[in-house]
């Protein structure tokens, strides 16, 4: 009788045993299959951000892709407002960005007026430094070793050679659209520095005699 119930209580010792590794195989599936749950859930987060920043990216680079190729009106002042009053600003001076194409016109930090601009290609640069408005300016000129002219010039650099001027003209004093076009937009000079039309024509009327000229 005692060998029985000992055998019974060994029976019930080792189910116990059983039934207790089985809970814990259970509590440890459960606990896995929630630290996986959220690993795939942190997957899915990082993969759903991954995929907003590329969107956000591609978005933000279709809007600067259309920004460039907005059109700019080359015979148009490159702001709607006024061009500033040279006689306010007597310590006005000349910012050119190549790698904007831009000219910015300002007077101590203060900025004046932004205007469309293209600089020399990598065949034919513009050089960078610090310069000064020289007495040399036209109406008009024509090259005929490139042949190519402009409207509106301002010499800066080496009287006559670097200067401000238009876009360019033909022969016949016709513009050249497929290069007007790429003002603002293209360094594609032959060393000046291409402004639209109006721009020029302001350049050439207004800008005075030893204005500061900073290209970089």
């Amino acid at each position: 009788m005692r060998l029985k119930r000992k055998y019974r209580n060994l029976l019930l010792l080792i189910l116990t045993v059983l039934i207790v590794i089985w809970l814990a195989g259970l509590g440890i599936q459960h606990h896995n299959t929630a630290v996986q749950a959220r690993t795939q859930s942190s997957i899915r987060t990082a993969q759903q951000k991954q995929r907003a920043a590329a969107s956000a990216k591609r978005v933000q680079a279709q809007k600067q892709a259309a920004k460039k190729q907005r059109a700019i009106n080359w015979r148009a002042p490159s702001e709607k407002k006024p061009y500033p009053d040279v006689a306010k600003y007597p310590h006005i001076w000349v910012r050119v960005d190549i790698a904007k194409q831009r000219v910015y016109l300002r007077s101590g930090h203060k900025l004046l007026y932004t205007m469309y601009c293209s600089t020399g290609s990598d065949a034919s640069p513009t050089p960078t430094g610090t310069y000064y408005i020289q007495g040399e300016r036209g109406a008009h000129f024509y090259n005929q070793s490139s042949g190519e002219g402009a409207n509106y010039w301002v010499s800066w650099k080496n009287h006559g050679e670097y200067l401000f001027h238009s876009v360019p003209v033909s022969k016949s004093g016709h513009y050249i659209v497929k290069e007007a076009r790429h003002l603002g937009k293209k360094a594609n000079s032959h060393g000046c520095v291409r402004l639209s039309v109006s721009d020029a024509k302001w350049m050439f009327r207004n800008i005075p005699y030893g204005t500061k000229v900073v290209v970089r």
